[in-house]
């Protein structure tokens, strides 16, 4: 059996609000949305290509850490294609993401930028030429 990724999980002190940032800036659909019995509001989330992002809150009795939108190790952050990076950052920053960096040149017809998105979330935008 392949080891397909399965699902993306952000935890947001508001997953609907984040869940229907997500809806108007990537055109995710939103699949489910419940408390769970462990206590956390859980919204299921698809991509236009099938992947699954799953946003919930704190689980009972659960005490987060900060968010970080900044490199850092670990799941540093997770990335979407584009047709058009620099309307995109635009469209994004006016939704409220905040520009981070890029567009930067990877050569081989690839650029890469990066933003925060509202819950301090570190998403890539992909171009390829």
């Amino acid at each position: 059996m392949p080891f397909n990724v399965n699902h993306i999980h952000l935890k947001s002190s508001d997953p609907k609000k984040t869940a229907d940032w997500f809806v108007k800036a990537f055109n995710v659909e939103i699949m489910s949305d419940n408390v769970r019995p462990v206590g956390d509001r859980f919204i299921v989330t698809k991509t236009e290509g099938g992947l699954a992002i799953n946003i919930s809150s704190e689980r009972t009795g659960e005490t987060l850490g900060p968010a970080d939108s900044n490199p850092h190790y670990g799941l540093e952050h997770f990335g979407f294609d584009t047709d058009d990076m620099d309307g995109d950052i635009a469209r994004l920053v006016a939704m409220g993401a905040e520009h981070k960096e890029g567009p930067i040149d990877n050569g081989g017809g690839v650029s890469i930028a990066f933003i925060s998105a509202p819950g301090d979330i570190r998403i890539e935008l992909i171009h390829r030429q």
